[in-house]
């Protein structure tokens, strides 16, 4: 069995406050081509990094090539399959939250970006990430304990 991959946490946090940043523009923006748009964006972000991997979203490369050189390799790594968990719930949330907002569900798509929204805050601003959380749970639960 290989190992899994690892990944930089502040990376993480910085995706995350992106992610925010996306999510509250959405909430706030009142033009509606413009708030599917950005979730769009969001969506295929969130896919990217789901279905490929956490170091292939958009976010993350920006991280790689303008932060991370600015300071220097991580002490510590952590495993990756938690965040990656995490970016499958974030696709769920958004997902669900486009496809309101294209049904004209406005209100049903606004509760499912803030939910979003405040699990990306939580992440940026105290390094809880309630997806990584879910995952931990989940595989305690598992018959397997795997």
């Amino acid at each position: 069995m290989s190992q899994p991959t690892q990944v930089d946490p502040r990376g993480l946090r910085v995706v995350a406050a992106i992610t925010a940043v996306v999510l509250a523009a959405v909430l706030l923006i009142p033009s509606e081509t413009v708030r599917t748009i950005l979730l769009a964006v969001q969506v295929a972000v969130f896919a990217v990094a789901a279905c490929i991997g956490l170091g292939a979203s958009p976010y993350a490369v920006l991280y790689q090539r303008l932060v991370r050189p600015r300071i220097g390799p991580p002490v510590e790594l952590e495993d990756s399959r938690p965040p990656r968990f995490a970016q499958v719930v974030g696709l769920a949330f958004t997902g669900v939250a486009l496809v309101a907002l294209l049904a004209g569900a406005t209100t049903v798509a606004l509760v499912a970006t803030g939910f979003a929204l405040v699990a990306a805050l939580l992440n940026a601003v105290v390094g809880l990430c309630l997806g990584c959380e879910l995952y931990l749970v989940l595989r305690r639960l598992s018959p397997a304990g795997a």
